[in-house]
């Protein structure tokens, strides 16, 4: 297993910022990480996500596995087949009481891949995480 896990402060609504994480059109716009999504925010669903690495682009589709407006959503994405390699990620959204919210963005990854080095170095996105969740406070606050 490896996990990754970051936070921010956004002085915004819950439900503003989970209009944003959302609004998967506008993704190009303002999301240095997740260049392009498509699909809906329901259990279920299968979007169609493109990641942009330090330049380089992976395609994937996870499926939507709990979407609570205002406070949860969360996917699955696997490659291949099951148990070789899954991403379950977060985003949490949680009141911090003085009119603003905690995001936090975590993944979790399983498989019998993650044990090899040169994957588990790909799997090092905390940096895209903090970039994903600046551009994403900046866009709720802004709004």
């Amino acid at each position: 297993m490896h996990a990754v896990r970051t936070h921010v402060d956004i002085n915004a609504p819950a439900l503003r910022v989970w209009e944003v994480l959302t609004d998967f059109d506008a993704y190009a716009q303002w999301n240095p990480f997740i260049v392009s999504a498509r699909g809906r925010p329901e259990v279920g669903a299968v979007l169609e996500n493109v990641l942009d690495s330090n330049g380089s682009t992976m395609r994937f589709r996870p499926t939507v596995r709990v979407a609570v407006p205002g406070k949860e959503l969360r996917w699955l994405g696997r490659l291949w087949a099951p148990r070789l390699l899954d991403g379950e990620h977060s985003f949490l959204i949680e009141e911090t009481g003085s009119g603003g919210v905690r995001l936090t963005q975590a993944e979790t990854f399983t498989g019998a891949l993650v044990a090899l080095p040169f994957v588990r170095r790909k799997l090092d996105v905390h940096d895209h995480f903090t970039a994903m969740n600046t551009a994403l406070k900046q866009r709720a606050e802004q709004r």
